[in-house]
């Protein structure tokens, strides 16, 4: 028996081996791997179309992600703008409140001055025909004699110079 020819026997056996574990594997070992190969190839299958779906659910997002975005600058600018001219308009109103209540306290003070100065020269007034009527009297006391007239006279005068104005 030579290494590299083999006798008949052996090949016979050899064959008949062969064919019987040939027929085990096509009658149970075969269908398993195809079966199992089956499946591999379904869920890789399964998983790709899942990956698809989830690209296009990613790229809705982000178009959804994109117009949110859009619609939130568009809302920050309007709401900005009315803001704006909601500080537009309180500072319109203070300013016409302020000049209102500047031009009330303005007449108010002319007309306390007024009322002030009409009071101080009625006072002036009332002063110096006191002191008119004192120095008349003093002087007439020494020169003249006190006559009915004469002091009569004298509250002419001192009412003419009580209502004479004062410049």
């Amino acid at each position: 028996m030579s290494l590299v020819t083999p006798d008949i026997g052996l090949v016979f056996w050899m064959v008949v081996i062969f064919g019987v574990v040939f027929f085990l594997l096509a009658k149970f070992g075969f269908p398993v791997i195809t079966k199992a190969v089956r499946k591999r190839t379904e869920h890789i299958e399964d998983s790709l179309k899942a990956a698809q779906q989830a690209r296009l659910s990613l790229e809705q997002v982000e178009l959804q992600s994109a117009q949110m975005l859009e619609q939130t600058r568009s809302e920050q600018g309007r709401i900005l703008q009315e803001a704006s001219r909601t500080r537009e308009e309180i500072l319109s109103s203070a300013r016409e409140q302020a000049q209102t209540e500047a031009a009330e306290i303005l007449c108010s003070a002319r007309e306390e001055i007024k009322a002030e100065k009409e009071s101080a020269l009625q006072e002036i007034r009332s002063e110096v025909s006191s002191l008119s009527v004192a120095v008349a009297e003093k002087i007439l006391r020494k020169e003249l004699d006190s006559t009915p007239e004469q002091i009569s006279l004298l509250e002419r005068f001192a009412e003419e110079a009580s209502n004479a104005p004062i410049s």
